[in-house]
């Protein structure tokens, strides 16, 4: 590891070789990143464990070489692993989550891909004003859209509730505090008759970033919690799930410039 590590991530840019990697597949979880790494990638190398942030260098199927690396949970997190992956040279970050549809429509073990957020979240307002266009890239979106088309997954397009919290931002009661300030209260309902698909908790501060940083930002999400039944996540669909937003951001991944 050389010494112009990055203090969060690890590794810097002279860690990833002559090849240096463009883009990033981008996960909260760091059992998602090493699984992305281990099934969908090959030649992989481990750059960091630094902070659970867990980061590898590997290759795409078609040899593009690419980072499969671990945001954390929330977009405070999201936002100090972003920066930096910008810095060692990133120019093109995939966010690959899960959601819980609020819409009747959108069903437990489809995908979500985010055209754009409806964006509240605090570490966004430190980057851009509350004004300011959460918005994904095009043509990164048209790129999952199409993955998803090919692969014949189930898949929706649109715009995503990106919130700060699980529990008491996403309207759930059934927690240790089940008592939601007004503001909140009917919210869920509020953004289905505006024709959001799903919440989640971190693509509106990366859509702002991106705006801000000047580079292509995309999310795909796996549908794990159908809002409009139960306030649950609904394990048996998970892995199925995670595996289509996978499968579909790689193959996204694989055919971008």
């Amino acid at each position: 590891m050389t010494n112009n590590r990055l203090y969060h991530i690890g590794f810097g840019q002279d860690d990833l070789g002559s090849q240096p990697p463009s883009i990033t597949l981008l996960s909260g979880d760091p059992e998602r990143a090493r699984l992305i790494a281990e099934t969908y990638l090959h030649d992989v190398r481990l750059l960091s464990e630094n902070r659970g942030l867990n980061s590898y260098l590997g290759y795409l199927p078609n040899n593009r070489p690419v980072l499969s690396a671990t945001s954390g949970m929330g977009a405070p997190s999201l936002s100090i692993v972003v920066n930096e992956l910008v810095q060692v040279g990133i120019r093109q970050i995939i966010r690959i989550g899960t959601c819980g549809s609020i819409q009747p429509d959108v069903t437990v073990g489809s995908i979500v891909i985010s055209s754009a957020a409806l964006c509240r979240q605090g570490a966004a307002n430190d980057i851009a004003p509350v004004e300011y266009p959460a918005a994904a890239d095009p043509f990164l979106t048209v790129a999952l859209v199409n993955a998803a088309r090919k692969l014949e997954i189930s898949h929706y397009m649109g715009i995503t509730a990106s919130v700060d919290t699980f529990y008491e931002g996403q309207e759930r009661t059934d927690s240790a505090n089940p008592y939601l300030m007004r503001s909140l209260d009917g919210i869920t309902e509020e953004y289905r008759r505006l024709n959001v698909l799903n919440y989640e908790m971190e693509c509106g501060t990366l859509f702002k970033m991106a705006g801000v940083y000047q580079f292509a930002a995309g999310a795909v999400c796996a549908v794990v919690a159908q809002r409009t039944k139960s306030e649950n996540v609904i394990l048996s669909e998970k892995d199925t799930a995670v595996k289509n937003a996978i499968a579909v951001a790689v193959h996204a991944a694989e055919s971008l410039l």
